[in-house]
Formats: structure tokens, C-alpha cells, sequence
């Protein structure tokens, strides 16, 4: 088993998340793109390994002013210290954007999307 999974898709792929993990393990659930996960009973991660789950929000990690600074702050530089590297998967023209959202709601891209003037 894994310590930590992290989990964007939810509703397909949450019972698998949780069946990999290992005692004690912890499952991050941040997104829902195939839909939410039905209510569950919390007594299914004792047997499973006393796991931990949490359902993370920015909104809940940015708090302050001076939070939002810090942690942005943190990601800036690594991306500009070149230990943190974005993937970029396309650039649309913002006359475009349409198309970027079709792509995105399609599933049919495997990194960011920039949008340009």
C-alpha cells in the first residue's frame, strides 16, 4: 500500500484510493470530476487501517491575507528556483477559450492551459 493518495476524480475512483492505502494511510480527496462520493459510513476506515480522510479547499488553507502571501509566495519561488515545474499541455488564444473549456471538461488534457491575450 501507499502512505498518501490523492484523489481528484472522486465518485470512480474513491473506493480504490481507500483500498490502496496502507494503515494509517491518508486520502486526500480534492476534486469531483466524475461526480461526488456518496455518503459513507466512517466506520469503514478502522478496518481498513485506521485511515485518515480529509476533503481539502484553498479557500480553507488562504485564510488571511498574509497566509495567501506565504503559501503563494512558497510555489513562486519554487517554480522560479526550477523545483517546481509546471506542465504546460496548451496555449489557446483567449478568443478561443471555448475550445480550452470543451478540452478541459473532456478530459482530454494532461496539464495546464493558458490562455492568452
Amino acid at each position: 500500500g501507499v502512505d498518501v493518495v490523492y484523489d481528484g476524480v472522486g465518485k470512480t475512483t474513491f473506493d480504490k484510493s481507500l483500498n490502496c492505502l496502507k494503515p494509517r494511510g491518508m486520502m486526500v480527496l480534492f476534486g469531483q470530476s466524475s461526480g461526488a462520493v456518496p455518503p459513507m459510513d466512517p466506520n469503514i476506515l478502522n478496518p481498513k487501517g485506521s485511515l485518515f480522510l480529509t476533503r481539502p479547499s484553498l479557500a480553507h488553507y488562504v485564510l488571511t491575507r498574509d497566509e495567501l502571501l506565504w503559501r503563494s509566495g512558497e510555489i513562486l519561488s519554487a517554480v522560479a528556483a526550477g523545483t517546481l515545474r509546471l506542465r504546460i499541455d496548451r496555449t489557446y488564444p483567449l478568443a478561443q477559450a471555448a475550445d480550452a473549456h470543451r478540452a478541459l471538461e473532456g478530459r482530454a488534457t494532461t496539464g495546464k492551459l493558458l490562455l492568452t491575450p
